[in-house]
């Protein structure tokens, strides 16, 4: 779990950010969306985005190799 020691010179402010960064860093906040049962459409529409370029990608990548092999 993050967590971070607060000095006597940080103000709120800075110490929110601070824990902020270090949560985002170790991905806490995207790994808890990750987990929850009920996903929105526009989070689903997203993944599927997603997993479409990497398909992509993919395929060219490996037809690449294919046609450097003829």
């Amino acid at each position: 779990m993050p967590g971070i020691k607060v000095r006597e010179s940080d103000s709120f402010d800075e110490a929110y950010r601070r824990f902020r960064k270090q949560t985002d860093r170790n991905l806490v906040v995207t790994e808890c969306r990750a987990r929850r049962f009920f996903e929105s459409k526009t989070e689903k529409r997203k993944k599927q985005k997603i997993n479409a370029k990497k398909k992509i990608l993919k395929r060219l990548y490996m037809l690449r190799r294919y046609e450097s092999k003829l």
